[in-house]
């Protein structure tokens, strides 16, 4: 995913930057937690659901949304006519990072009115926090809206779910512009002067990846991606040979050092 950075730190190393090896990607395997009957309620839902049919909405464990943002983008998941599961968090006074201490508000409050009876069939929302692992793992899912938090990256490349890249804070546009300038496998959110996406891009984003032919390349790019990061795994892989390589290195220091 990131070959030419690594190459170019490896061309560095003779300027005394420190050597890079590049091992991954790891993800970790996770169960639902927290015993809510959501956890069940969401599955089954999915369970319901035809194959690749199913957008999943997360901004991960940090991010969140203004409020004029939520409801614009309450209508365009409404105007798409695509299915969706949306992890919601209320607005809150920081901004885009959430306060993970406040679960005093009930993030449905902040959603359009009569949202929730329009889209009975159509989406689920789950308050708060979801098992996003065992979500992008399920046969549902064909795309994933997501803020490009790097492990929410590598879930989605490691399942294979083509993405829409709404990049929040940190390193996030970094990976935006990675995952749809180098690789291609995410289609951008544009914002307005006033930095909202509004309904009508994110309707058209959503239908796009979707069901559009543009969403079917990304998507097979993204399989493609999935191939070859699986393949990195495995005993002969780019990652378990990076490694080796580095344990042998480290042998051959220590050996260095006791003589």
């Amino acid at each position: 995913m990131e070959e030419r950075t690594i190459r170019a730190l490896q061309e560095e190393e003779e300027k005394g930057i420190p050597s890079v090896y590049a091992v991954g990607p790891f993800v970790q395997e996770e169960s639902c937690k927290e015993g809510s009957n959501n956890d069940i309620k969401y599955l089954r839902w999915l369970d319901k659901q035809e194959c690749n049919s199913v957008l999943y909405v997360s901004f991960g464990s940090g991010g969140t949304l203004c409020e004029e943002q939520i409801k614009e983008l309450a209508w365009g998941l409404e105007l798409s006519g695509q299915k969706f599961l949306w992890v919601l968090r209320p607005p809150n006074k920081f901004g885009i990072i959430a306060d993970f201490g406040a679960r005093n508000e009930d993030p449905l409050e902040f959603l359009p009115e009569g949202f929730l009876q329009r889209t009975v069939g159509q989406g689920l929302v789950v308050p708060y926090w979801a098992s996003q692992v065992q979500i992008l793992g399920h046969g549902a899912i064909g795309g994933f809206l997501c803020h490009c938090g790097w492990n929410s990256t590598l879930e989605g490349v490691v399942h294979g779910i083509p993405l829409i890249a709404w990049p929040l804070f940190a390193e996030q546009k970094m990976n935006a512009v990675l995952l749809t300038d180098d690789l291609k496998v995410a289609l951008r959110a544009k914002v307005n002067e006033n930095g909202i996406v509004e309904r009508e891009e994110i309707r058209g984003m959503i239908r796009k990846l979707m069901v559009e032919e543009e969403g079917k390349e990304i998507r097979q790019r993204m399989r493609n991606l999935k191939d070859v990061a699986n393949d990195a795994l495995k005993d002969d892989g780019s990652s378990t040979v990076t490694l080796t390589q580095l344990a042998l290195k480290w042998k051959s220091l220590s050996l260095g050092c006791t003589e």
